[in-house]
């Protein structure tokens, strides 16, 4: 697949991560493309969610570069990803918990620190899509209740929602659909829609192949932290190393 130099969102070039002698990712490189979901997938231990924890900064680059829409990083500031157009979720959920669902997401809305968005008065236009963003996510009904209260679910939920509502250029998720319910997962997914419909990249880490051949556009498939595949996902899940890497866990 020719990749136009104008599509390319996210590019990584040669990136090392080691601990010790171990090298998580070995000198990866790959072309994000802007607009689509792309799918990292690949056995335990590949370096997936490495990969995704050095491109949002919680873990230093040890070598090579990330670019971001053409600027080269050779580090990576976690709280500065925002400023990249770069959004996560982490596997660990990770919610204010002693606030109201609707709270957690007006948090976002209005940017502004804990204390500033408790006392400002939200604008209707802030209200409206919070609403919209619950409706979104199916947790409107349980706008009152304090995140702690929620199932496992609706939290991991509420977290896609605040992610949603960053209004981000970029989408990291990392194994946004383990644990949850059929109903949960199909809510998911529309959300994923919602945000590639409205022009944003997603990338996605997910163990689930069903799912990747509904929702993807484009895979690559890491082994021992190297690139061992890439292309389309019906075609390049099929293929016998690909297999063979999955078989072999």
């Amino acid at each position: 697949m020719t990749h136009n130099k104008d599509m390319t969102i996210l590019e990584i070039k040669n990136l090392q991560k080691h601990f010790g002698g171990v090298y998580a990712v070995d000198g990866l490189s790959l072309k994000i493309e802007k607009g689509r979901i792309t799918a990292l997938v690949g056995p335990n231990g590949s370096g997936k969610s490495t990969l995704i924890n050095v491109l949002t900064g919680l873990l230093p680059i040890d070598g090579g570069v990330v670019a971001v829409r053409g600027a080269e990083l050779q580090y990576i500031v976690s709280q500065k990803i925002p400023d990249y157009g770069i959004t996560r979720t982490f596997q660990n959920v990770r919610l204010f918990e002693q606030m109201p669902v609707l709270d957690n997401i007006l948090l976002i809305l209005t940017e502004r620190n804990v204390f500033g968005a408790l006392f400002e008065r939200h604008g209707e236009s802030h209200l409206k899509k919070a609403e919209e963003v619950l409706r979104l996510v199916g947790l409107w009904e349980k706008r009152s209740e304090l995140a702690i209260n929620l199932s496992y679910g609706q939290r991991k939920l509420l977290e896609i929602g605040r992610a949603y509502a960053m209004n981000s250029d970029i989408y990291l998720f990392d194994e946004p659909f383990s644990g949850l319910f059929p109903a949960m997962v199909k809510t998911v997914e529309e959300v994923f829609h919602a945000l590639k419909a409205s022009g944003k990249t997603i990338i996605l880490v997910e163990h689930d192949m069903g799912l990747i051949r509904r929702l993807t556009d484009y895979v690559f498939v890491l082994d021992s932290g190297k690139l061992l595949a890439e292309g389309i996902p019906d075609e390049v899940l099929g293929r016998k190393e690909v297999v063979e890497a999955y078989l072999g866990e």
